[in-house]
C-alpha cells in the first residue's frame, strides 16, 4: 500500500510543479495531495516537502491556518482571468461562459476569503 501512496505523491507533485507554468493546472491542491500521500508512504519525502523553500510555506500555512499567501491569491486571480479571457476570445457558447464565470467567481471568493499566509 505504501507504494501506492508514494506513486500518488510523486505524480501529484509532478503535475503540481507543471501547474507552476501551465495556467490551467492547479499547483497548491496537488502539492497538498502530495503531502498527504507522502505522510502515508515516506517520512523522508514528507519532511523534505514540508521543509522545501517553495512548497513548505504554502503547505504549512494551509495545514495550520487554512491560509493562502497574498502572492498566491494574486497569481490564482491572474490565472483565472487569463483563462476566462481566452474562453471569451475563443468565442465559446454563452452558456459555457456563464457556467465558467459562475464557477470561477466561486473559486475566487473561496481563495480571497481565506486568511493571508505567512509568505
Amino acid at each position: 500500500m505504501r507504494i501506492f501512496w508514494l506513486l500518488g505523491g510523486l505524480i501529484s507533485l509532478g503535475i503540481g510543479i507543471a501547474g507552476m507554468i501551465l495556467p490551467l493546472v492547479p499547483t497548491v491542491p496537488l502539492v497538498l495531495l502530495a503531502v498527504f500521500c507522502f505522510a502515508r508512504s515516506s517520512d523522508r519525502l514528507h519532511d523534505w516537502i514540508l521543509g522545501h523553500r517553495v512548497f513548505g510555506p504554502m503547505t504549512t500555512d494551509w495545514r495550520n491556518e487554512g491560509a493562502i499567501s497574498k502572492k498566491g491569491k494574486k497569481a490564482a486571480t491572474v490565472s483565472i482571468l487569463i483563462v476566462f479571457a481566452v474562453s471569451v476570445l475563443l468565442q465559446l457558447k454563452p452558456w459555457i461562459l456563464l457556467v465558467q464565470g459562475v464557477v470561477l467567481t466561486g473559486v475566487l471568493i473561496f481563495i480571497w476569503s481565506r486568511p493571508n499566509g505567512s509568505r
